[in-house]
């Protein structure tokens, strides 16, 4: 066998960069990169051991690399790259008109910046629903492209069990979503709550239950009675992600803009939900700065010598100044001349 320690190096040095996704057995005997630490990569162990204990589980919404460094140092363990993106990044009155592919740009910038936690995808509208061959290859490259470990549909319908179902099979996590499911404000009348009747209320338990049985390793409860949600999580035996569905989840999720107070706009205001918490008023903080900003520029006091970094010196000045001459431009050596000796005294 003939061996090529350049082509070896350079594979090595390759397969380095690669983005250790947490379906990779921790035990692995592939030769590869080296094996995960279980310590530094939230899986699904992870969370199923989490949820044994009876210790809640962390989730945040984000949908750039910002949002997923910060996600990232903050511990949470599973990040959603969600579908609200259409409405939270892109200024939609609803998550139907996002596609596919604008979705995978989120999801990559997300993946780029958030290495601990469990990275989830959500399914936009239109990607999944038409047959079970249409959600796995929908799934298959959100993993692929996206950078994501798992992915998550709106359930309910029984196409979307059935979807659900297919995707576990081709090997890929999934996690469910119920009660208030905003791709389906078409049939649901708008952004309404979920069991508050009992007909309802037995649907969001029935469903989730479902989707325990199609293989999901969680489910999203959104917008439902507290006790509605407690008679969910108590059936189930996989955890339950609550928002807007009270204290007795297995675990809570919130979107990042909404739970730093990022946005101060009429279009924002309308879409954030009312369960939210503000455990920040970040929006009022970008306020302040642009506007000093725009002030310091106006005024000419930004940028100062301070934030003006880059010297010539004082022979390649002379030199600049003298070519400029020759050139005609003797305005443009006034100007560079004044400013440097203005940059020297300040």
């Amino acid at each position: 066998m003939v061996f090529f320690p350049s082509i070896s190096r350079t594979i090595s040095s390759s397969l380095r960069k690669v983005r250790f996704l947490s379906n990779i057995p921790e035990n692995t005997v592939y030769g590869g990169p080296k094996p995960q630490n279980p310590n530094q990569r939230v899986t699904l162990m992870t969370l199923r051991q989490k949820y044994k204990k009876g210790e809640a589980i962390t989730m945040v919404t984000g949908y750039d690399y910002p949002s997923g460094v910060h996600i990232d140092m903050a511990g949470i363990d599973i990040c959603l790259v969600g579908d609200s993106a259409s409405m939270v990044v892109h200024g939609h009155d609803t998550t139907l008109p996002i596609t596919l592919d604008e979705m995978l740009v989120h999801c990559r910038s997300v993946a780029r910046g958030a290495k601990r936690p469990l990275l989830v995808g959500d399914l936009p509208f239109g990607t999944y629903e038409s047959s079970t061959k249409q959600a796995v290859d929908t799934a298959v490259r959100v993993l692929k492209e996206g950078g994501m470990d798992a992915i998550k549909l709106e359930g309910g319908a029984p196409s979307r069990i059935t979807a659900a179902k297919s995707i576990v099979e081709a090997g890929i996590a999934v996690i469910g979503h119920v009660g208030l499911t905003p791709q389906a404000i078409s049939v649901l009348g708008g952004f309404r709550p979920q069991g508050r009747n009992i007909d309802s209320a037995v649907k969001v338990v029935e469903t989730a239950m479902a989707l325990q049985e199609a293989g999901c390793f969680s489910v999203v409860l959104e917008c439902v009675p507290a006790p509605v949600a407690a008679a969910a999580t108590s059936a189930l035996q996989i955890p339950t992600i609550g928002i807007g569905a009270g204290p007795f989840c297995s675990g809570q999720v919130l979107v990042y803009h909404d739970l730093l107070g990022m946005l101060q706009h009429p279009h924002h205001a309308k879409v954030t939900p009312k369960f939210c918490k503000q455990f920040g008023q970040v929006g009022d903080v970008i306020n302040k700065a642009l506007l000093e900003y725009k002030e310091e520029v106006t005024n000419g006091s930004f940028p100062s010598s301070a934030h003006s970094p880059y010297k010539i010196g004082a022979a390649d000045m002379d030199g600049f100044l003298n070519e400029l001459q020759k050139l005609g431009f003797s305005d443009a050596a006034s100007a560079a001349a004044a400013a440097a000796e203005k940059i020297q005294t300040s």
